[in-house]
């Protein structure tokens, strides 16, 4: 096990990681423990019960939350001619084709989102080995593959957010700054929480969400009560 700073064993003190609280108190308790000089990102992950090998029950998409996510995002896109026009007036950082996916696959990455024009995927397509273990290939599902690119660069820009599972079924989102007041930071919780709840896959039986734990860049987790659908939308 990893040996814990100072700063996190101090901030820990008095959490108990196996009581459940609502969002509100969550917040309020992450909040309080976020002592570094740094304004902190806090997260969330959701634990899911998903057979990840199982194609039919992954859980991917992207989605924007409803106070923002305290930071933007360096959006590159793969577009030509006019659509290319459009994407770096929208505020992609780079725009190409062939050149841009040969400066990537050079070892170029300083950026955290890709769009691609779907005629653009026959250069998309051979940086799976690049992209894909990051988590930046993009696709139709994602809302990274897609015939308005200029929209997509300028809503991913702003803060919308990719996700995806990982290979223990858990999934984790930027949810805001430990800056951010109580309110919104609880907002962004809920809408997380709901979102994922809504794409939950056919093939899942039973149980679906069976954790959700809140946390800042240097302070410990918390753990949340996931509300019933009626109270998460309240």
């Amino acid at each position: 096990m990893a040996k814990r700073s100072k700063r996190f064993r101090k901030a820990a003190e008095g959490v108990d990681r196996l009581k459940a609280m609502s969002v509100e108190d969550a917040v309020a308790l992450v909040k309080a423990r976020a002592s570094a000089k740094f304004d902190e990102t806090v997260d969330i992950a959701i634990k899911l019960a998903i057979d990840t090998k199982q194609a039919d029950q992954l859980v991917r998409g992207s989605l924007s939350l409803p106070y923002g996510i305290g930071k933007s995002m360096r959006v590159v896109a793969f577009a030509e001619g006019d659509a290319a026009a459009a994407a770096k007036e929208a505020g992609a950082v780079e725009v190409g084709a062939q050149d841009l996916a040969d400066r990537i696959a050079g070892g170029w990455m300083e950026f955290d989102v890709v769009v691609a024009h779907p005629a653009m995927m026959k250069f998309v397509g051979k940086l799976g080995k690049v992209l894909g273990p990051k988590g930046l290939m993009p696709s139709p599902k994602s809302g990274t593959v897609t015939d308005k690119v200029a929209d997509a660069v300028r809503e991913f820009s702003a803060g919308k957010m990719e996700f995806r599972n990982d290979k223990e079924g858990n999934v984790h989102m930027v949810v805001g700054k430990a800056s951010f007041e109580a309110d919104k930071l609880a907002g962004n919780v809920r809408a997380a929480m709901q979102h994922i709840k809504s794409i939950r896959p056919t093939a899942v039986k039973g149980d679906y969400i069976t954790g959700v734990f809140l946390a800042s860049t240097m302070g410990p987790g918390v753990r949340v009560v996931f509300q019933t659908e009626a109270a998460v939308q309240s």
